[in-house]
């Protein structure tokens, strides 16, 4: 999952991102999960490009509706929290061991 970091006024702090990973992200999916920091760029719904700082989320999961509907939540609620007009999310079927 991609977040941006850009807003209307500023940018979401690593802070905020800190504290929305730790309230948000981790108590639904606490067997584990990596995140990358990035640099991106998009086109926003006005055409205009929009380059900023951004997160990558990364999650390893069984493929259930509870699970897609848990991250469903979680990007819901950064796009409100942080008024954002849109998250990407990436999915693929992947096969792993520990």
């Amino acid at each position: 999952i991609y977040f941006g970091t850009g807003k209307k006024e500023g940018f979401v702090t690593q802070e905020e991102w800190s504290t929305f990973l730790d309230t948000t992200v981790t108590p639904r999916f606490p067997e584990g999960l990596t995140v990358s920091s990035a640099s991106g760029q998009w086109r926003g719904a006005d055409g205009e490009i929009i380059k900023e700082h951004s997160y990558v989320l990364t999650l390893v999961h069984p493929e259930t509706e509870n699970k897609e509907n848990t991250i469903s939540e979680i990007i819901n609620t950064y796009k409100n929290k942080f008024q954002q007009e849109a998250v990407l999310r990436v999915k693929n079927e992947a096969c792993m061991s520990f």
